[in-house]
């Protein structure tokens, strides 16, 4: 069996560490690293699928324009979709940290793709919670988002992920989650109302039971 390494000594000052583990029957983990060896392959087999579309629309995936298409599009998806191979697990780390206040960082840009027409949505999420014990760095709140934006999504589910893996990390007193997105699949297309806008909320704990706090977060994502 591995043996489990000593523990990291800390530098004076510092607060120790603790990390928890999500469940990966909830979608919090992706695939990690067994997905990462196989790269190159998966990028040959979306080209492949490239070249077929562009015959099935009438193009040619032989001229001169559209020679390397397969491939850029192919390396692109692998971009848009690589929340699939990184796991929230192995980017945040949680520190112990006596603060009971709102933490809030707002304005965060994040692109997605709609898994019904696989077109983008994009806008902007505000994540807010109140520690119980335990904080995360402010940019591990930016990360967990873009780690669940860059998978096939509806904006409803990449809500309630992002809400869920900071309940699951930081057991706090509560959690709220806020997005505002515009979808591409509502204005390339079906309807095409530009200038429509999204909005969908996730809120635990103390965000659903106390209105004075719920109030306070919405008041500070509505201000500038």
């Amino acid at each position: 069996h591995k043996q489990t390494p000593p523990p990291k000594t800390m530098v004076d000052g510092e607060r120790p560490i603790i990390k928890r583990k999500l469940s990966r029957d909830e979608g919090i983990v992706g695939n990690g690293n067994a997905d990462r060896a196989n790269e190159e392959s998966r990028i040959e087999q979306i080209a492949d699928a490239c070249k077929e579309i562009l015959k099935a629309i009438g193009e040619d995936p032989n001229r001169n324009g559209l020679l390397e298409t397969p491939r850029r599009f192919a390396k692109a998806m692998m971009f848009f979709t690589s929340g699939y191979t990184r796991n929230v697990e192995e980017e945040v780390v949680v520190f112990e940290e006596d603060h009971r206040e709102m933490v809030l960082v707002k304005n965060i840009d994040i692109f997605s793709l709609c898994e019904h027409h696989m077109v983008p949505f994009f806008g902007k999420v505000h994540i807010a919670y109140i520690p119980d014990g335990h904080v995360v760095g402010l940019s591990k709140l930016a990360r967990i988002a873009e780690i669940f934006a860059r998978r096939l999504q509806v904006q409803e589910r990449l809500t309630r992920q992002i809400c869920d893996a900071l309940e699951k990390y930081l057991s706090p007193l509560g959690v709220a989650v806020v997005i505002d997105c515009a979808h591409m699949c509502m204005v390339m297309r079906g309807v095409q109302k530009p200038g429509s806008s999204t909005i969908t909320s996730s809120m635990s704990g103390i965000f659903i039971e106390n209105v004075a706090t719920r109030q306070e977060f919405l008041n500070f994502v509505r201000s500038a």
